[in-house]
Protein backbone atom coordinates (compact mmCIF):
# COMPACT_ATOMS: atom_id res chain seq x y z
CA UNK A 1 0.00 0.00 0.00
CA UNK A 2 1.13 3.37 -1.03
CA UNK A 3 1.30 6.39 1.26
CA UNK A 4 -1.55 9.16 0.19
CA UNK A 5 0.11 12.31 -1.15
CA UNK A 6 0.83 14.95 1.43
CA UNK A 7 -2.64 17.42 1.66
CA UNK A 8 -2.03 20.66 -0.55
CA UNK A 9 -1.30 23.81 1.97
CA UNK A 10 -4.11 26.05 1.03
CA UNK A 11 -4.28 30.12 -0.07
CA UNK A 12 -5.73 32.86 1.83
CA UNK A 13 -5.80 36.20 0.03
CA UNK A 14 -3.69 38.66 1.99
CA UNK A 15 -3.94 42.17 -0.23
CA UNK A 16 -3.86 43.54 -3.60
CA UNK A 17 -0.95 46.07 -3.73
CA UNK A 18 -1.42 48.69 -6.91
CA UNK A 19 2.14 49.73 -7.32
CA UNK A 20 3.34 53.10 -8.84
CA UNK A 21 6.33 53.43 -11.05
CA UNK A 22 8.74 55.80 -12.71
CA UNK A 23 10.70 55.58 -15.67
CA UNK A 24 13.25 52.81 -15.99
CA UNK A 25 16.97 53.38 -15.41
CA UNK A 26 18.60 50.98 -18.12
CA UNK A 27 22.25 49.96 -16.63
CA UNK A 28 22.32 47.96 -20.05
CA UNK A 29 23.80 44.52 -20.60
CA UNK A 30 25.67 42.30 -18.13
CA UNK A 31 27.50 39.42 -17.80
CA UNK A 32 24.40 38.25 -15.82
CA UNK A 33 22.06 40.23 -18.24
CA UNK A 34 20.28 43.03 -18.89
CA UNK A 35 20.16 45.16 -15.76
CA UNK A 36 17.25 47.77 -14.87
CA UNK A 37 16.06 49.62 -12.18
CA UNK A 38 12.51 50.97 -11.92
CA UNK A 39 11.60 53.24 -9.23
CA UNK A 40 9.28 52.73 -6.70
CA UNK A 41 6.78 56.01 -6.97
CA UNK A 42 4.11 55.06 -4.56
CA UNK A 43 0.77 52.90 -4.42
CA UNK A 44 -2.11 52.04 -2.26
CA UNK A 45 -2.61 48.54 -0.38
CA UNK A 46 -6.49 47.07 0.38
CA UNK A 47 -7.18 43.24 1.70
CA UNK A 48 -9.28 41.77 4.69
CA UNK A 49 -5.51 41.91 6.51
CA UNK A 50 -4.02 45.23 5.17
CA UNK A 51 -4.96 48.47 4.35
CA UNK A 52 -2.57 51.85 3.62
CA UNK A 53 -0.43 52.50 1.12
CA UNK A 54 2.89 52.19 -0.62
CA UNK A 55 5.57 54.77 0.06
CA UNK A 56 7.30 56.23 -2.54
CA UNK A 57 10.74 55.18 -2.38
CA UNK A 58 12.30 51.93 -2.86
CA UNK A 59 12.86 50.22 -6.52
CA UNK A 60 12.48 46.87 -8.52
CA UNK A 61 15.67 45.66 -9.58
CA UNK A 62 15.16 43.75 -12.97
CA UNK A 63 17.27 41.48 -14.59
CA UNK A 64 16.52 40.43 -18.00
CA UNK A 65 17.64 37.00 -18.77
CA UNK A 66 16.78 36.52 -22.11
CA UNK A 67 13.85 38.13 -24.48
CA UNK A 68 11.44 36.14 -23.03
CA UNK A 69 12.44 35.49 -18.98
CA UNK A 70 13.10 38.51 -16.90
CA UNK A 71 13.78 38.06 -12.40
CA UNK A 72 12.31 40.99 -10.53
CA UNK A 73 13.68 41.75 -7.26
CA UNK A 74 11.87 44.46 -5.87
CA UNK A 75 12.06 46.60 -1.95
CA UNK A 76 10.13 48.72 -0.90
CA UNK A 77 7.89 49.84 2.33
CA UNK A 78 4.08 49.40 3.17
CA UNK A 79 2.45 51.64 5.50
CA UNK A 80 -0.64 50.97 6.82
CA UNK A 81 -3.87 52.87 7.94
CA UNK A 82 -2.61 52.88 11.19
CA UNK A 83 0.66 53.84 10.51
CA UNK A 84 2.74 50.67 10.92
CA UNK A 85 5.37 50.54 8.32
CA UNK A 86 6.28 47.12 6.58
CA UNK A 87 9.15 45.69 4.27
CA UNK A 88 8.68 44.37 1.41
CA UNK A 89 11.22 42.27 -0.29
CA UNK A 90 9.74 40.58 -3.52
CA UNK A 91 11.02 37.87 -5.89
CA UNK A 92 9.46 37.45 -9.09
CA UNK A 93 9.26 35.47 -12.37
CA UNK A 94 7.95 37.09 -15.33
CA UNK A 95 8.00 35.35 -18.85
CA UNK A 96 5.99 35.36 -22.09
CA UNK A 97 6.57 35.74 -25.44
CA UNK A 98 9.62 38.15 -26.80
CA UNK A 99 7.34 40.58 -28.40
CA UNK A 100 4.92 40.82 -24.97
CA UNK A 101 8.14 41.16 -22.86
CA UNK A 102 9.53 43.76 -25.14
CA UNK A 103 6.36 45.62 -25.11
CA UNK A 104 6.13 45.43 -21.13
CA UNK A 105 9.73 46.73 -21.02
CA UNK A 106 8.84 49.55 -23.23
CA UNK A 107 5.90 50.23 -21.22
CA UNK A 108 2.54 48.66 -22.99
CA UNK A 109 0.03 47.03 -21.82
CA UNK A 110 -0.12 43.68 -22.83
CA UNK A 111 -3.08 41.33 -21.84
CA UNK A 112 -1.78 39.77 -18.06
CA UNK A 113 -3.34 36.08 -19.58
CA UNK A 114 -0.65 35.70 -21.73
CA UNK A 115 1.89 36.87 -19.59
CA UNK A 116 3.29 34.10 -16.48
CA UNK A 117 3.93 36.80 -13.54
CA UNK A 118 4.27 34.85 -10.21
CA UNK A 119 6.04 36.15 -7.08
CA UNK A 120 7.14 35.30 -3.60
CA UNK A 121 7.17 38.63 -1.51
CA UNK A 122 8.62 38.19 1.97
CA UNK A 123 6.86 41.17 4.22
CA UNK A 124 8.71 41.83 7.64
CA UNK A 125 7.65 44.23 10.35
CA UNK A 126 8.84 45.45 13.55
CA UNK A 127 4.77 46.02 14.05
CA UNK A 128 3.43 44.29 17.12
CA UNK A 129 0.18 43.44 15.65
CA UNK A 130 1.52 42.52 12.75
CA UNK A 131 4.26 40.32 13.94
CA UNK A 132 1.84 37.30 12.44
CA UNK A 133 3.66 38.38 9.08
CA UNK A 134 7.35 37.46 10.19
CA UNK A 135 5.92 34.44 10.51
CA UNK A 136 4.18 33.75 7.42
CA UNK A 137 4.90 32.46 3.83
CA UNK A 138 3.37 34.32 0.93
CA UNK A 139 2.97 33.77 -2.92
CA UNK A 140 1.39 36.28 -5.49
CA UNK A 141 0.69 37.06 -8.91
CA UNK A 142 1.37 40.01 -10.44
CA UNK A 143 0.00 42.03 -13.71
CA UNK A 144 2.18 44.80 -15.42
CA UNK A 145 0.15 47.97 -16.36
CA UNK A 146 1.28 51.05 -17.74
CA UNK A 147 2.53 53.35 -15.02
CA UNK A 148 1.86 50.42 -11.98
CA UNK A 149 2.54 46.84 -11.21
CA UNK A 150 -0.64 45.20 -9.86
CA UNK A 151 0.15 42.58 -6.76
CA UNK A 152 -2.55 40.28 -5.34
CA UNK A 153 -0.66 38.50 -2.61
CA UNK A 154 -2.18 35.28 -0.71
CA UNK A 155 -0.93 33.55 2.75
CA UNK A 156 0.42 30.48 3.00
CA UNK A 157 -2.29 28.24 5.18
Amino acid sequence: MTAPFPARPGLSFLAELSVTVGEPIDVGPTPEGHRRLIPITGGTVHGPALNGRVLPAGADYQLIRSPVLTELDARYVLETDDGDRIFVHNTALRHGSARDIELLNSGAAVDPARIYFRCWPRLTTAAPALDWLNTRLTLGTGVREPGRVVVSIFTVD
